[in-house]
């Protein structure tokens, strides 16, 4: 208990000569800590707005203008037993058109001098969300293409493998910064701290000839370089939480729709931010002690 009281009495001195190294330490690791927690922030959106759209994405089967109403039946039939498909809904040639008229509005005189309906009957499937992915759309649309009866399947093909392509580079993008991120706290850490062992030779060789064990002088620069990590990490978590509370509650004042596919954070990550700095920084003043000879 008393090397334990001596280690946090050192650490606070310690912190306290040296607060501008401190305060610079701290800083670039709040930094570093802030853009990768943004950095998930803007990935974790990306999902949502992902699967948000997924759950209203959609197949249109346009169906062949000679079908009778018992052809268009059976191929019902055939979607709503299909397990990969949670909805059907049928669209006659009247409702496309009403449809049609509602769309172009004011426009809508153009369609007056037609003779007769020129839209087809189609039906409007809705997949399961876990197989909106471009290759196995691709393949349902191919199949589906394939039946008898159907003319034309159309469902955005270029909008979601853009999406998708986009939400996938950002996950790798987050896993690469990441890593350079934790990378970059672990030798910032471990330079403060070795600068501080070398600050403290003297007091370090005054305590071997007293008969001081290695884990006894290592044990302040593990504490510090916890508490440099732990600070950093706290700031970064007040630091985005101040720019989701801001964005969320100003922004949505210019931009309502902003609301729609911003997602916050799980309460979990503002606690995890400051126990990751720590853990880092703990590695990098565990290698720096370690490297040093005494």
């Amino acid at each position: 208990m008393k090397i334990f009281r001596y280690a946090i009495q050192t650490v606070f001195k310690s912190l306290w000569r040296e607060k501008w190294i401190n305060f610079l330490t701290i800083l670039s690791i709040s930094i570093g800590l802030s853009l990768l927690t943004s950095f998930i922030m803007i990935t974790l959106n990306m999902d949502s707005v992902l699967q948000r759209w997924a759950k209203n994405f959609g197949i249109v089967v346009y169906l062949d203008e000679d079908l009778n109403k018992e052809e268009e039946n059976a191929l019902k039939n055939r979607f709503l037993k299909d397990t990969d498909i949670v909805e059907v809904k049928y669209i006659s040639k009247e409702e496309a058109l009403k449809e049609l008229h509602k769309t172009l509005g004011a426009n809508a005189l153009i369609l007056e001098g037609l003779d007769e309906n020129p839209l087809p009957s189609s039906f409007e499937l809705r997949l399961k969300s876990s197989l909106i992915e471009p290759g196995i759309v691709k393949n349902k649309a191919l199949q589906i293409e394939q039946m008898p009866g159907v003319d034309e399947v159309q469902y955005g093909e270029k909008w979601l493998s853009s999406l998708y392509a986009v939400s996938k580079t950002m996950k790798v993008g987050a896993m690469m910064v990441g890593g350079a991120i934790f990378i970059a706290i672990t030798f910032i850490t471990y330079s403060t701290i070795k600068i501080f062992f070398y600050r403290r030779k003297d007091e370090i060789e005054t305590l071997k000839l007293l008969g001081a064990t290695r884990s006894f002088i290592r044990l302040p620069f593990l504490l510090e370089g916890l508490i440099i990590g732990l600070l950093g990490g706290i700031i970064s978590s007040l630091v985005i939480f101040g720019i989701y509370s801001f964005t969320s509650i100003k922004m949505v004042e210019f931009l309502p729709s902003i609301n729609l596919v911003m997602a916050s954070l799980p309460f979990q990550v503002y606690l995890i931010v400051p126990f990751a700095g720590a853990v880092v920084s703990v590695i990098g003043s565990f290698i720096a002690v370690g490297k040093i000879r005494y």
